[in-house]
């Protein structure tokens, strides 16, 4: 089973998370860059969480351009993009960057989209926001 089809699976009750979270690793994910001279990820903020966007293709990346009011028409910006493992964004990248940081994949994807948290279990304990919680109190 692929990414969409385990997050398809865990969203109908039938999921099991660890094989999401290594599907999620094992997968490479279409993260667009931002517009800013900074060259950066695309992102945006929720909850006091940054999320870094990521897509299983380049039919959910298009979706979430359109999305954004970036159509296919005449003079439509091309949106460029990278193409990363699950695993280095959240081992390599989220390490990079200052507060809490998480993926969102296929948000534009109302039925297909999944969080995947700065949690322990997810992303490396020290960028976990629950590194310190008491784990009784976390279940």
């Amino acid at each position: 089973m692929g990414l969409p089809e385990e997050i398809a699976a865990m969203r109908g009750g039938s999921g099991h998370s660890g094989r999401l979270l290594g599907e999620f690793r094992r997968t490479p994910l279409l993260v667009p860059l931002s517009e800013g001279d900074d060259g950066g990820l695309m992102t945006g903020w929720q909850g006091g969480v940054r999320w870094i966007y990521a897509f299983t293709d380049e039919g959910a990346l298009a979706r979430f351009a359109q999305s954004r009011g970036a159509g296919a028409g005449t003079g439509a910006r091309e949106w460029e993009y990278l193409s990363i493992l699950g695993a280095r964004l959240v081992d390599a990248v989220i390490p990079t960057v200052d507060g809490p940081t998480g993926v969102a994949v296929d948000v534009a994807d109302e039925d297909a989209s999944m969080l995947f948290p700065p949690v322990v279990g997810i992303v490396a304990d020290a960028y976990a926001v629950d590194a310190g919680a008491d784990r009784a109190d976390a279940v």
